[in-house]
């Protein structure tokens, strides 16, 4: 169990971050949750029971003011879920822009990197850090270089934070999902029945025949937070149904 445990997750409004939120407050642990729409943050937070704090993980300034707010808060964390993501659109290399390639990099990993770097001083001794990456970092799937490399990258920082935190107990672990339930094809504005087609042939190309659900996710993060999970470190946990086999 966490009680007692201090705990930030950012992009927790929706999806695996949400679900994330609301297992570990179950678990016992107090949890921040960020996102960059007041709105939609306010809402997560009051439907999970976690504090809620806006920032965009892609600025630099809106994570300077979130490490302030969590000193305030908490003064020390003991879980840090680097989940906040998106993937961009998806287009071959030869016509990528500039625009996509800065979106997706700032968030997933300029974003994402700088969240730990200057958490890292707010962790215990004995912390868990757990990055949400993807079965993407280790496919080359047309269409998709710039998401693919953002956590292909993600992954090396991860292990390197891990070698780099081993002396204070801290741990640093990925999760990679296959495809997972979540809204974010209905708020893209998606019809529902399309949205619907085509989580049904995704359930088709995996072996076990279904998608993951962020509940699953959200048990695996709070299990790696916990202390069965105490002499894990620098792992990838692949949640995939079998897809890459």
């Amino acid at each position: 169990m966490l009680q007692k445990k201090t705990a930030l997750i950012t992009g927790g409004n929706s999806g695996i971050g949400y679900a994330a939120a609301k297992e570990l407050i179950a678990r016992g642990a107090s949890v921040m949750i960020t996102g960059r729409r007041k709105e939609a943050i306010e809402k997560a937070a009051a439907e999970t029971g976690a504090l809620p704090f806006v920032a965009d993980q892609a600025s630099l300034q809106d994570t300077d003011r979130l490490y302030q707010a969590v000193q305030q808060q908490f003064g020390k964390l003991d879980i840090l879920f680097i989940n906040a993501g998106i993937t961009g659109e998806r287009a071959p290399i030869e016509t990528a822009t500039e625009e996509n390639f800065d979106n997706v990099m700032n968030i997933n990993f300029k974003g994402a990197y700088f969240t730990l770097s200057k958490c890292i001083p707010l962790l215990n001794d004995g912390a868990s850090v757990v990055i949400l990456s993807s079965i993407v970092a280790t496919m080359h799937q047309p269409l998709s270089s710039v998401y693919q490399a953002s956590k292909a990258a993600l992954n090396s920082i991860a292990r390197t934070a891990a070698a780099e935190l081993a002396s204070r107990k801290i741990r640093v672990n990925m999760i990679s999902p296959g495809p997972t339930r979540t809204e974010v094809l209905s708020k893209s504005g998606a019809d529902p029945q399309a949205v619907q087609a085509l989580f049904n042939q995704l359930a088709d190309s995996i072996p076990l025949k279904r998608t993951g659900t962020p509940e699953e996710v959200a048990k695996l993060v709070a299990y790696l937070c916990d202390t069965p999970a105490a002499f894990i470190t620098g792992a990838e946990f692949v949640m995939d149904g079998g897809l890459t086999l």
